[in-house]
């Protein structure tokens, strides 16, 4: 199965990150931007997931999908990249205007890129 094809409009994600002590973070987080075959990424604000990120580039993304039931996705995931300028960051800043609020837009600072190393189903 194509990543592009895992996620369906409609439904939530959380990313799971832990800092280099392993203290764990969750947060919600939209659907992923896919790169490439092997990459997504997300927009990031500067909080506690990407200063974890930055401490322990490994993380976890579980994605719900829109349907009865519980379906979706376990993605394990390695940080590669991290830049604050681009036009990915631009239009996930403009996405999330459109989602979210233009607030949330301007707290959008940071795109991730990450290296997909397992996907496994939901249940």
């Amino acid at each position: 199965m194509k990543l592009a094809e895992l996620f369906p409009e409609g439904g939530r994600g959380i990313i799971g990150t832990a800092d280099a002590n392993g203290v764990v973070n969750l947060a919600v987080f939209a659907l992923p931007y896919v790169v490439d075959e092997e990459t997504l990424a997300w927009g990031f604000s500067e909080g506690r997931s990407i200063e974890n990120l930055r401490q322990n580039p490994h993380a976890s993304y579980l994605y719900l999908a829109p349907s009865r039931g519980y379906s979706g996705w376990r993605l394990t995931l390695t940080m590669i990249e991290e830049k604050g300028e681009g036009e990915l960051l631009n239009e996930i800043k403009e996405r999330t205007a459109l989602v979210a609020s233009p607030q949330a837009s301007a707290q959008v600072s940071r795109v991730a890129y990450f290296k997909v190393d397992e996907v496994r189903p939901l249940m």
